[in-house]
């Protein structure tokens, strides 16, 4: 395949890419740009990851283990002179 670039900004941007992110070609930066670009179409939603449901992002957190105390304090109200 054979791609042409007739924008000089293009030509000038690509280079500047691969200078500035030590990319050893052309390809290289084309694919980590079209890698980490998102592939929808126009018009189209972006695909969404699955929701997981609470009892499951608690067991996968990074707090998972650590300690912290998540019950509520009972808090008693004070005496109050009248």
């Amino acid at each position: 395949m054979t791609i042409e670039i007739h924008k000089p900004e293009l030509e000038a941007l690509i280079k500047e890419r691969m200078t500035t992110r030590g990319f050893n070609s052309v390809e290289d930066a084309l694919i980590d740009a079209l890698k980490s670009s998102p592939s929808s179409r126009p018009g189209e939603p972006p695909a969404r990851k699955p929701r997981k449901n609470l009892a499951q992002f608690l067991l996968e957190s990074p707090l998972r283990g650590s300690g912290l105390r998540l019950d509520r304090q009972k808090d008693y109200p004070r005496p109050v002179d009248l």
